[in-house]
């Protein structure tokens, strides 16, 4: 089967569902009424799927979209100022096409890369319910599963991300140690042939208090694409794959 095609099928069944009443109602709710800034928009208002390559060998596993930003959008990170920070830096070490991020057709390309996160549905103040997680949590390990062959390493932003992706790798096929590791910034765990890296969410809080600055999340992505065997280059260009 080709990996590509499976994976863009997947996307596409991700983009339907309707498994979480609550997430249903805010996402649809929110593209309806929309902000002021954003009036002229035809909102996506549905689930946002992962976006990158089938053969990445670094993820990047978030949260969940951002009401105004990729549930507007449609595309995971683009459009709100946590997708402006992670993809700047992405940027800056050489992994994506161009700095910025603000519509799913500006002709973005991440390389080597695939961004997801463990809920797809923007969630009311950023908070997905324990349940919502656990519910939504079979996309992410069909999604790991599909990256299995080529993924090398993964970068997990924030403890609920941590805590929400450690069951589904374990789901997909890797051994977690236990226990469970705890999330910390700058924590590298190696699973089977896969090192996972834990980085600080690139939310406005983090970002804007300092606890979080651009040049620690360069150093984790660019910790991370080393071990992912991905050779670096010069900021904006595609790089190599190590060998």
């Amino acid at each position: 089967m080709d990996d590509s095609s499976a994976l863009a099928r997947l996307d596409r069944r991700v983009a339907r569902c309707r498994a979480c009443p609550r997430l249903v109602e805010w996402r649809e709710e929110v593209a309806r009424t929309k902000r002021a800034a954003f009036a002229d928009w035809t909102y996506w208002g549905r689930p946002v799927p992962g976006f990158g390559p089938a053969d990445a060998r670094l993820a990047i596993i978030g949260l969940a979209p951002a009401a105004h930003g990729g549930n507007r959008t449609g595309r995971m990170f683009t459009g709100d100022r946590s997708g402006d920070v992670l993809y700047q830096a992405l940027y800056d070490v050489g992994l994506a096409s161009q700095p910025a991020s603000v519509s799913a057709d500006d002709g973005l390309e991440l390389y080597g890369v695939r961004v997801t996160a463990p809920v797809h549905c923007a969630p009311p103040a950023n908070k997905p319910t324990p349940g919502e997680r656990d519910t939504c949590r079979p996309w992410l390990v069909q999604e790991l599963r599909l990256l299995r062959p080529t993924l090398r390493a993964v970068v997990v932003l924030g403890a609920f991300g941590w805590q929400a992706a450690l069951p589904a790798f374990a789901e997909a096929g890797w051994t977690v140690p236990r226990p469970r590791p705890a999330f910390a910034h700058g924590t590298r765990v190696p699973l089977d042939g896969l090192d996972l890296f834990g980085c600080f969410h690139v939310s406005q809080r983090n970002t804007f208090t300092g606890r979080l600055t651009p040049q620690m999340l360069r150093e984790v992505l660019s910790t991370a694409a080393q071990a992912a065997g991905l050779r670096q280059s010069s900021v904006g260009r595609q790089p190599s794959v190590g060998r």
